[in-house]
């Protein structure tokens, strides 16, 4: 396989999966979209159109559409993982014999395990092995903009730098820009993280506590992440970087993240169960809340905010009880570990 000419199946017809497939097509990468909905597959070739997710968006003709898994997973160089983080093991484990012989996996969700607390690389390595490639594509993207080629930037980390550039040269063009880091650790904890953080601003927001409020949550929470993410092995520029500040500050601040919805949602009075209803996509920062919860006991590290949202969302805390709790805590030095 060269550089100019891979085979890349995208796993996933969401709004992500869908927008990336869309995007490597353009650049001229021969790509298919695998979805498990055959209706769904056979409206997206004969419409051209993803009517579920993306229906204002054209998809290229040259965009392969399947829903026949086993026979596009054989015929494919490069595995796209573009499904929710939930499915990550069981599809990798299903597959295991066939994607370990791949040319790489790159993985576009983000998350941790949620019974172990582990990262996907992780995952990753202990069903396939030490030998395939490993990637992943995190940073501040919505899906329908990227999906509309609104100008972009993105990180690509992976287990190497020839992996990353590689990824890089087959998503880079003219309105989409991508850079590369061997940090995985970094960009998957910043990636998984600020999810849990957008559920927090979303509840202050839905509470109507203020711009002020808002700045201080972020703020504070990109310290949380980064604390976590350096204990794990990431890099603190990461944090500081499109993987990490980058996607913070997207998700808390636009309402096309599903995770401030979400928080918005439940300061409305929603339970958990009707809000996730409602966005009616996956809420990724709704289990990693918890992961994140436990990942910083274990490691014992400063978490408040973590903390708090985790209460709200696990414990049945009072969102105002949450930010009470915040507001009363100790003066510390602004920068503590």
């Amino acid at each position: 396989m060269s550089n100019a000419s891979p085979n890349i199946l995208v796993l996933g017809a969401g709004s992500w999966g869908t927008a990336l497939a869309k995007l490597l097509t353009e650049n001229n990468v021969e790509t298919y979209l695998w979805t498990r909905d055959a209706a769904q597959a056979a409206d997206m070739r004969t419409q051209r159109r993803n009517l579920k997710y993306l229906p204002e968006i054209v998809l290229p003709d040259a965009l392969h559409i399947s829903d026949d898994l086993n026979s596009v997973i054989q015929t494919s160089d490069i595995i796209l993982f573009a499904l929710p983080c939930a499915a990550f093991r069981d599809v990798l484990t299903q597959h295991a014999q066939i994607i370990k012989n791949k040319k790489g996996l790159v993985w576009a969700c983000k998350g941790l395990e949620q019974n172990s607390l582990k990262r996907l690389d992780e995952v990753a390595r202990e069903i396939l092995g030490e030998q395939i490639p490993l990637a992943t594509i995190s940073g501040p993207n919505f899906a329908g903009e990227v999906a509309r080629r609104v100008p972009t930037a993105t990180t690509v980390a992976a287990s190497s730098y020839v992996f990353a550039e590689q990824i890089v040269s087959y998503l880079h063009n003219d309105w989409f820009r991508a850079y590369s880091t061997d940090d995985l650790i970094g960009v998957q904890m910043g990636g998984a993280l600020k999810n849990a953080l957008a559920i927090a601003v979303g509840i202050a927001d839905g509470l109507g506590l203020g711009a002020n409020t808002r700045a201080a949550l972020i703020t504070r929470g990109l310290a949380e992440i980064v604390r976590l993410g350096v204990a794990m092995g990431g890099r603190t520029e990461t944090f500081l970087g499109l993987a990490g500040m980058g996607d913070l500050v997207l998700t808390c601040t636009d309402d096309q993240s599903r995770n401030r919805r979400f928080g918005k949602l439940l300061a409305q009075g929603y339970t958990v169960e009707k809000a996730i209803h409602e966005i009616g996509q996956a809420v990724e920062g709704y289990k990693t809340a918890q992961s994140a919860h436990l990942l910083a006991k274990q490691l014992q590290i400063d978490a408040p905010i973590i903390e708090q949202t985790y209460q709200v969302l696990f414990e049945n805390k009072p969102a105002q009880n949450a930010v009470r709790a915040l507001l009363t805590r100790d003066p510390k030095p602004e920068h503590h570990r």
